[in-house]
């Protein structure tokens, strides 16, 4: 029984890190179509509509230090996608929305990125779609688990 979950664990840590490779191309691919840095593009998919995100929401959303996120906004903003609301009493937080522009880009960038994993699915056969969402949750969960208690 060791031996197998050893076998196991070994082919899901070869598996898991060749997905996050593919996940991290087809961010780059998508993101490179709307002329937006990886950063730039991940940073948009955590607006939702009408939403205003704290800087240190998204610096913790997306794993990076507070400097590097504000190069990112810096970027967003220039491009007109993100409007940026500093707090006068404390102008290391800022509050963040989407422009009338970031709003239409983030909607196509929505769709673009549904339209994808579409093309991905029409890979796998059919019958085995249900099985994989149901899989792909469970190891999720399972990771959310270990994040949590490490």
């Amino acid at each position: 029984m060791k031996n197998n979950s050893a076998t196991t664990a070994n082919k899901l840590a070869d598996l898991t890190f060749s997905l996050l490779g593919s996940c991290q191309e087809k961010e780059y691919r998508l993101a490179g179509n709307y002329d937006l840095t990886q950063g730039e593009f991940r940073c948009l998919r955590l607006f939702g509509t009408n939403e205003r995100l704290n800087n240190k929401f998204l610096a913790e959303k997306m794993s990076l230090s507070p400097s590097r996120l504000t190069r990112i906004i810096d970027g967003l903003v220039e491009k007109n996608y993100v409007i940026r609301d500093i707090d006068v009493s404390d102008r290391r937080n800022m509050k963040l929305f989407l422009s009338p522009k970031g709003e239409e880009l983030v909607s196509k960038l929505n769709k673009s990125y549904v339209d994808v994993h579409k093309e991905i699915l029409a890979h796998i056969d059919e019958s085995q779609h249900d099985t994989l969402i149901s899989a792909m949750t469970s190891m999720l969960s399972a990771l959310n688990q270990w994040i949590l208690n490490k």
